[in-house]
């Protein structure tokens, strides 16, 4: 792509949310490392969290220059979807009264279709996380190494995109309520799972269950620990918010991660709930699963009329 078709983003104050489709790296480089290049010389403050092939290839296109960029590898910082948005807004709130630059690239090849549904969940709520904000956040997505439905969720996720050095309003853009809903697909069965019902006063039953499977796991001290302790957090906001009681099952999936399934008769009101660092005053305001999205490897969420429904995963080796 030459220097002319490189695409200049339109000056605003209002929230931008551009998806970037590109085609190999040299594309990629030359419309990310524009993007963020720009940004420096207006200095403003930039984060680019994009998984490390592409991180690397920024990183030398872009130079000295690029000091001031706070660089994060979206592999580690996103490998659970549901931590990306804490970390943009975190971001975001730093740099408070200044018009923030943000590359999030949540989807690469590799992930896997559960991480897909929560990853398109985190670009819808991105929309209403950040609206009235100025702030631009621009995703790249490959268009040679990702599917059709992705590329379809991901023009309903971003209200402009860019593609063929062409900057326009995205037509398939919807409600992010509507993509968040459409992400709740049917979770499916374990062949085989441990389980436990419990009501008001059985946290420390909870716990002692949890740890004695998770001994018969794989799990290292640490990651066993993490585990314990996301479902000890899962467990109690559902007696405080979910109806008193509800039902924990605990089993080994298919790709090798620890999984631990809570389901009450609880309602999830916000969308948003956890996906923000609380506040050191704040009452509640999801803190357990602030700590549960930043402890687990996969946080799935289905909120249903009949209730609430958490499925927390800890990959067995990392």
């Amino acid at each position: 792509m030459s220097e002319a078709q490189v695409v200049r983003e339109p000056q605003t104050e209002a929230f931008v949310h551009p998806g970037l489709f590109y085609r190999g790296l040299d594309e990629y480089v030359a419309e990310v490392g524009g993007f963020v290049t720009r940004a420096l010389e207006a200095d403003e403050p930039v984060l680019v969290a994009v998984p490390g092939p592409q991180l690397a290839a920024l990183r030398d296109s872009i130079g000295a220059s690029g000091r001031g960029v706070d660089f994060k590898d979206m592999t580690v910082l996103g490998i659970n979807p549901g931590r990306i948005l804490s970390a943009l807004q975190g971001f975001a709130d730093r740099h408070t009264g200044r018009s923030a630059r943000i590359v999030g690239e949540p989807i690469w090849p590799s992930r896997s279709h559960e991480e897909v549904l929560e990853a398109t969940r985190h670009e819808a709520l991105i929309n209403t996380a950040f609206a009235g904000r100025a702030a631009t956040i621009l995703c790249p997505y490959d268009v040679e190494r990702l599917g059709e439905s992705i590329l379809a969720d991901a023009r309903r996720t971003h209200p402009t995109l860019i593609e063929d050095g062409s900057h326009q309003a995205s037509p398939a853009y919807i409600d992010p309520a509507v993509v968040c809903a459409d992400c709740n697909e049917p979770l499916p069965e374990p062949a085989e799972a441990s389980s436990l019902a419990y009501g008001r006063g059985q946290l420390g039953l909870i716990r002692e269950h949890a740890e004695t499977w998770a001994l018969g796991t794989s799990l290292d001290f640490g990651r066993r620990s993490d585990f314990v302790l996301a479902i000890s957090e899962a467990t109690a906001n559902s007696i405080a918010h979910g109806g008193g009681s509800g039902t924990l099952r605990l089993w080994t999936s298919n790709s090798g991660s620890a999984v631990a399934e809570v389901r009450d008769s609880g309602r999830l009101s916000n969308p948003l709930a956890g996906r923000r660092r609380p506040s050191i005053a704040s009452a509640n305001g999801g803190r357990g699963l602030w700590m549960i999205h930043h402890l687990c490897d996969l946080v799935e969420v289905r909120a249903a009329e009949t209730g609430l429904t958490l499925r927390l995963h800890m990959a067995l080796t990392r």
